[in-house]
């Protein structure tokens, strides 16, 4: 194998192994930075140079940068509960100042920052979100982007709902900061990716499998940009081949409410569609219910009370920029969700009862 020339982090995570492999396909040498404890299934049949280190472990990332040109930085705590909130923040902040210094040390020549659309889309009453009626809502998922957030949004700290958020919005200054002190960065910002291979499943894969698991038994009003993931990874690459430094592009296909998302999931699989509309001020209390619950047993809490806190808004976006300025063509969402439903179907993370089912088309 030639030495590799391009480095990714975060290359086992669900974007991250499409950014990896769409990288391969094209004829990179890639290299991937893996914790120790990080399992490489998700890309143990592509020929990879490895390099074991951590972002926060400045050692193991100068390391990782010998010899490298170009950089995808898709690692991510992506976690809206942890025990120990600082994680987030050692990783998300700390460990994206720890890359930028090691990328400017070794002269790399292009950094792709993968941010969030999180960092821009703010429950802001003039844009008509936080108090959008249904049909509000499907006006703005229609396209009445006039009003929406988008790449030029300057939105605050004191605006980010959680830990995560919060981390996000910090590493992305910090990435804008770089470039402004000549580090070639440029900011990639996906909405929510849906499509194969999320092993974890990220929070918005265990709203699908929830779903062909049929426990959930109702939704709440909120509304989110989805887009295959396949088409984000791309999207990466078109950033890095046209985007301009220290500038963000949004990686977005369609604006969609929670329930024409599981409307979508009802018509791909056959299986109802919850019909309960849950009051938010009920599933807050429902949360913070289960998460001192949680807490005593000592696990996770099914129900993040920073989940539902962010779900008291719509963070619909017009993610315009990228289609027009970089030629982002991405496609329908249905698309991508009817894979993710057969990757979860065939990875074993649906039930047996519940697969027999889900309707398969001819």
């Amino acid at each position: 194998m030639t030495a590799a020339t391009t480095l990714v982090t975060g290359a086992a995570g669900f974007l991250g192994t499409h950014v990896t492999r769409q990288l391969v396909a094209r004829g990179e040498s890639v290299r991937v930075l893996l914790r120790p404890s990080s399992s490489n299934r998700a890309i143990a049949d592509l020929p990879l140079e490895y390099v074991t280190g951590d972002l926060r472990d400045a050692a193991s990332l100068a390391r990782a940068m010998a010899g490298i040109r170009h950089v995808y930085h898709v690692a991510a705590d992506y976690r809206l509960w942890a025990k120990n909130p600082q994680d987030i923040y050692d990783s998300n902040v700390g460990g994206t100042r720890n890359l930028l210094a090691a990328a400017k040390q070794a002269g790399v020549e292009l950094l792709i920052y993968t941010s969030t659309v999180a960092t821009i889309a703010v429950d802001r009453h003039e844009a008509g979100a936080a108090t959008a009626s249904d049909s509000t809502a499907n006006n703005l998922a229609a396209g009445a982007v006039g009003a929406l957030p988008n790449e030029f949004t300057d939105a605050k700290l004191d605006e980010m709902i959680g830990h995560y958020k919060r981390s996000k919005w910090q590493a992305e200054r910090e990435a804008l900061d770089a470039a402004k002190n000549g580090l070639p960065v440029i900011v990639a910002m996906p909405t929510t990716p849906v499509g194969p291979w999320d092993w974890k499943p990220t929070p918005t894969g265990k709203i699908v499998v929830d779903f062909l698991n049929g426990k959930m038994p109702g939704y709440v009003e909120t509304g989110l940009n989805f887009v295959g993931v396949e088409d984000c990874a791309a999207g990466h690459l078109l950033v890095a081949e046209g985007g301009k430094i220290g500038e963000r592009y949004l990686l977005g296909a369609e604006n969609l409410t929670l329930k024409a998302l599981l409307d979508t999931l009802a018509h791909i699989t056959g299986l109802p569609a919850p019909k309960l509309k849950i009051p938010h001020g009920l599933a807050l209390g429902v949360a913070y219910a289960e998460t001192a619950f949680s807490r005593l047993l000592g696990r996770e809490p099914q129900i993040p009370v920073e989940g539902v806190k962010i779900a008291r808004h719509m963070m619909f976006v017009d993610a315009s920029r990228a289609p027009r300025e970089l030629g982002f063509a991405p496609s329908p969402v249905a698309d991508a969700l009817e894979r993710a439903v057969r990757w979860y179907e065939s990875n074993g993370y649906v039930s047996p009862g519940r697969a027999k089912k889900i309707a398969h088309a001819a």
